[in-house]
């Protein structure tokens, strides 16, 4: 039998991106196993502080898995031991009972010598534009480059992160696999009866009509852009709408921040820090529209949320966005702060538009799921092993 182990060192805290794919793929796999021949375990890596304190707990997420793997080093000094011979890796790797296939799920996936080594690779924001990110991530280039000596095959989200792969580390092409993600979501998962009740446990008013933003406040996301948007609309069109922006403070929010506050309408700027799922879904569906004018990604889960729970979507027209939208979205340049406000008016005051933007996005959706990507997942474990 099959043995996969998968990577779930992400799964902690209040997840984003790489979380949520991380938790969702080993959910997914784990409903596959029921009809397909392998066995599925994870492992994770604690975080550094954690470790420091000497705690070696799995996440409380991880509590429907089966006996997790934890390799009590953090990534980061795992990284550091990996840059000559060291035989306390060794040691670590019996830990992971040989599987056939080994997981990483976020840019570094351990040496192993006795697997077969897969690693996930989301997207290359630190390489092509370092400007917005962390110190921290800018360090993710000489990590993969370590990982990617042992790695067998790379999964990615996209064909143009796949591009991206081929031009700046040389990867060949047949061993980059393209596995798309899926929304957390199902369409019309909230019933007329939970959306009273979501809504009665908000602080929020729905009296009034919005515009949605969901993500990690970060430069890469172009959130200002969307903020001045915002400010010409009032201005301009004297919309009646509220901006709503519902994410976590990631990296270099202060001029977000700013932006905010320095709005002329700042009072009719809300910004949501993390909120449950059900509460996400409830602004995603009661959202006039959802605007992800983001200058790359690798992927894009917010747009296909949004358009699962019947939100039509304007979000930008470079990097993998158009590939998860089709033709469900309306496609601005991210650059073009007139645009993306005149793209937003037409949404907002075009009903029919509206309603066909709705049709077509969850028409879309309805082709990604998490059980398509655990399938294809699974086989690119076994083309690993046949190679």
């Amino acid at each position: 039998m099959l043995k996969v182990c998968v990577d779930a060192t992400a799964v902690r805290g209040k997840l984003s991106g790489v979380g949520f794919y991380n938790l969702s793929l080993i959910q997914a796999l784990q409903d596959l196993q029921r009809q397909e021949d392998f066995q599925l375990s994870v492992y994770f890596q604690p975080a550094l502080k954690a470790w420091l304190q000497g705690n070696l707990s799995p996440s409380p997420l991880l509590a429907n898995v089966s006996q997790p793997y934890c390799l009590p080093l953090p990534v980061t000094i795992a990284d550091l031991l990996m840059r000559f011979p060291n035989s306390r890796l060794e040691g670590l790797e019996r830990r992971l009972e040989q599987p056939d296939i080994v997981q990483g799920t976020d840019h570094f996936v351990f040496p192993c010598r006795h697997s077969r080594n897969i690693l996930t690779i989301h997207d290359l924001t630190f390489i092509k534009y370092p400007q917005y990110v962390s110190k921290i991530v800018t360090t993710y280039r000489d990590r993969l480059e370590r990982s990617l000596k042992w790695t067998d095959a790379v999964i990615t989200f996209a064909e143009n992160t796949k591009q991206d792969l081929i031009e700046y580390f040389k990867i060949q092409p047949e061993q980059i696999y393209v596995t798309p993600q899926a929304s957390r979501y199902q369409i019309n998962d909230l019933a007329s009866e939970q959306i009273q009740i979501l809504k009665s446990q908000s602080h929020y008013d729905f009296k009034r009509p919005y515009l949605l933003f969901v993500g990690t406040l970060e430069p890469r996301k172009n959130i200002i852009s969307l903020i001045k948007a915002f400010n010409y609309l009032k201005s301009t069109h004297k919309i009646e709408h509220q901006l709503v922006l519902i994410g976590q403070l990631g990296w270099k929010y202060e001029s977000i921040l700013a932006a905010m506050q320095n709005s002329p309408y700042a009072v009719e700027i809300h910004h949501l820090s993390y909120l449950s799922n059900e509460q996400v879904a409830l602004f995603y569906s009661q959202a006039e529209v959802f605007v992800y004018p983001s200058f790359y990604e690798g992927f894009g889960l917010p747009i296909l949320e949004a358009m699962t729970l019947g939100t039509p979507v304007i979000t930008s027209n470079s990097s993998s966005l158009p590939e998860v939208t089709g033709d469900a979205a309306l496609l601005i340049n991210a650059h073009d702060v007139l645009e993306l406000a005149e793209t937003i008016f037409q949404v907002i005051s075009d009903r029919t538009l509206r309603a066909q933007l709705i049709d077509k996005g969850q028409e879309r959706a309805r082709q990604f799921s998490w059980t398509k990507t655990a399938q294809t997942t699974l086989q690119v474990y076994r083309s690993v092993l046949e190679l």
